[in-house]
């Protein structure tokens, strides 16, 4: 997998920007989870989207397909997209609008809303889900340096500030061993 250019810095900027953080503002285990955790989705970011760059896909354009994927027809409303997606209509109307000029997907009148449009994965969209997905799971999703249980425990930590930010409610979690607790 391609890797962003490493900064080799000769200390941890995110730790120097806590320590002055405390001195000027007080406690910054907040400040420096955060920043942390905006840092790692530059380079996961960084790293799937060079991983997928010869499918001519984005991280986000690979969701999209893997969700038609995983649909029962192989394809959904758009706002269903943008709602699973949890991204604003235009950035799946962006996404989508390139699928298409991929050859990816097809948009289609919804059947059931005369207004409506459904996005449909093709089969060029299915072939390159396939290619890209044994691509990512090689790679581990840029995630190889972590064992299986500090996966499982990261994957819980951040559910914690979904579940806290109205994403999805505690209650609806279900018992899932494939991921350590609950789901």
């Amino acid at each position: 997998m391609s890797q962003p250019k490493p900064l080799n810095l000769p200390f941890d900027p995110i730790d120097r920007a806590a320590e002055s953080w405390r001195a000027h503002f007080g406690p910054s285990s907040a400040m420096a989870a955060v920043t942390s955790i905006m840092r790692a989705h530059q380079i996961l970011l960084s790293q799937l989207d060079s991983l997928l760059k010869p499918y001519d896909l984005t991280f986000a354009r690979y969701e999209a397909l893997v969700l038609l994927t995983f649909s029962r027809t192989g394809a959904l409303p758009l706002s269903k997209i943008g709602e699973r997606l949890m991204v604003h209509p235009t950035s799946v109307t962006n996404t989508v609008d390139r699928l298409e000029k991929s050859g990816f997907v097809t948009r289609r009148p919804n059947p059931r809303d005369g207004r409506g449009v459904l996005a449909e994965i093709t089969e060029a969209g299915r072939d390159v889900v396939r290619r890209a997905t044994a691509d990512l799971m090689a790679a581990e999703f840029g995630l190889s340096m972590y064992a299986e249980d500090e996966l499982h425990q990261m994957f819980d930590q951040l559910r914690t500030l979904r579940v806290a930010a109205g994403d999805f409610p505690a209650s609806s979690m279900r018992q899932d061993e494939g991921h350590g607790g609950l789901l």
